[in-house]
């Protein structure tokens, strides 16, 4: 919106009577009078005032709402101000306008969040600062998980509500001296001023899961929650700067995202500690033997989910040799990598399976389809994709399988991670491992019961195991063992919300 051109030639009149008013308002006559006469010259006058003026900043508001409202009765004496009321009220207006233009020039318009320039800026500033006074500072970049697949599968408008709500979230549970912003497309940095790395964690942690908690509406009354990858990294004075900060928490970011996705990655440099963590290096037969039980396990994935599709009515998706031939040919001549090779196969194999979902009658119909029937066709790609993205979601276990042997000191393997750096999921899967390991015999040693297995864990907290985690196990069974679940084989725990209030909200 421009500045109206009346509005410009009253500025320097408006500025001087304003000023005056409001410095006088603020116990300040002398800075009335020397900041009135500089006021008078120009836009700068404006500019400096405004910078000058921050002391009595409240003082300011209160004046610039008096004069802006033309039936306020507490409007300063015109003859006071010169007959410059109109005048000051149309630099009110003016004033408006600069805070909306300040407004879109620094915030992303989707997300209500800083734009990059804005977060950069800031983030300068604060390393300046605590270089200064060598405070801690820490970063959080943040990235959403899959997010393309979001866009492909429910549009975009439904990709920018996630956006939206997203930032809402970090906008809304971080601290008032917290600075989230864009930084581009579906990532996002937290500044987190006089924080370490290891509180900043804790801090991400807690957005990670309040992100997972969320659910956005895709329309057709359905919903999608989404998850969030994090890189932290920080440090203290002068050893930081913002393009090493900013290069660490990404590096992070993209080691969490390795890792298995979901989870929070703290950076750290190599030192001569590492020399402590044991590598576990795979031997080449051990390596194949892997291989074979996955693809095993692949193919009785693949066998369940065709016996599941098969008696479905109106199923038209049965897997093409044909085809997946065709197109595992194509994929081996172009020097793929294997596992490229075989998400091809099993993507030629089952790219109709969408199709189950669409009316017998539409797909034997003779004649042309009607719009509403091609609609219902041309939806079976994105059937098809969230089938098998529900099959495929038993893959976010690896990150856990893989990690459930690291210890919260540091000193497990096989990458040495350590406190809050370990998926959750693995810390709780290692005390439950553990316990079961002690109360049953072994050939190397006998059991040692409910209570010794108790002790034992409470022992090596924090060195072991996560001391809140052992906490909350020994809430949770204080007064008996705990009790296997046949039905857990088979079925999805269903009693998860049963857990008492108190363990719940560990």
């Amino acid at each position: 919106m421009p500045i109206p051109r009346e509005a410009l030639a009253l500025l320097p009149a408006a500025a001087a009577a304003a000023v005056a008013f409001v410095a006088e308002a603020s116990g300040a006559p002398l800075l009335a009078a020397v900041l009135g006469a500089s006021a008078v010259g120009s836009l700068v006058g404006v500019a400096c005032v405004d910078a000058l003026l921050r002391s009595h900043a409240r003082a300011l508001e209160r004046a610039m709402a008096s004069l802006a409202d033309d039936n306020a009765t507490d409007l300063p004496d015109p003859a006071r101000l010169g007959g410059l009321g109109p005048a000051a009220r149309q630099l009110a207006r003016v004033a408006d306008t600069l805070r909306s233009a300040q407004t879109d020039a620094t915030t992303d318009r989707l997300t209500r969040v800083a734009n990059r320039p804005t977060l950069l800026a800031h983030l300068f500033a604060e390393v300046e600062r605590v270089t200064r006074y060598s405070r801690p500072l820490s970063v959080a970049f943040i990235d959403l998980d899959h997010f393309k697949a979001v866009n492909d599968t429910y549009g975009h408008e439904v990709g920018d509500i996630v956006l939206r709500g997203v930032a809402d979230v970090f906008r809304e549970q971080t601290r008032s001296t917290d600075f989230v912003g864009r930084y581009g497309g579906e990532e996002f940095v937290v500044v987190l001023p006089e924080i370490t790395v290891e509180d900043a964690t804790a801090v991400a942690e807690k957005l990670r899961l309040l992100v997972m908690k969320q659910r956005f509406a895709a329309g057709d009354g359905t919903e999608l929650g989404v998850s969030v990858s994090i890189g932290i990294a920080g440090g203290r004075g002068q050893h930081l700067r913002v393009d090493q900060l900013l290069r660490d928490a990404d590096a992070a970011m993209y080691a969490a995202k390795s890792l298995g996705r979901n989870q929070t990655y703290v950076f750290a440099e190599e030192d001569d500690d590492s020399a402590r963590i044991p590598r576990a290096p795979i031997s080449l037969e051990a390596r194949q033997r892997a291989a074979d039980v996955g693809d095993q396990a692949r193919r009785a994935a693949e066998g369940a989910l065709a016996a599941v599709l098969a008696p479905l009515p109106h199923y038209r998706g049965q897997p093409s040799s044909l085809i997946a031939a065709i197109a595992v040919r194509m994929a081996t001549e172009l020097g793929l990598p294997e596992p490229e090779v075989e998400r091809i196969r099993v993507a030629a194999l089952l790219h109709d399976v969408g199709k189950l979902a669409v009316p017998e009658q539409v797909l034997e119909k003779p004649g042309p389809l009607s719009a509403d029937e091609w609609q219902k066709v041309v939806q079976h790609p994105r059937i098809g994709q969230a089938i098998i993205e529900r099959v495929m979601t038993l893959g976010d276990a690896g990150a856990i399988i893989l990690h459930h042997h690291e210890q919260f000191s540091g000193h497990g393997y096989p990458y040495g991670l350590r406190g809050s750096d370990i998926p959750l999921g693995a810390r709780i899967v290692a005390i439950a491992d553990a316990y079961d390991a002690m109360v049953r015999d072994r050939p190397y040693r006998r059991a040692i019961g409910h209570e010794g297995a108790v002790q034992e864990l409470r022992r090596y907290a924090q060195v072991q195991f996560d001391p809140e985690l052992v906490d909350l196990f020994c809430d949770l069974y204080a007064e008996h063992a705990p009790a296997g679940d046949p039905s857990l084989l088979t079925h999805p725990p269903a009693r998860v919300a049963q857990l008492p209030r108190a363990a719940a909200a560990r």
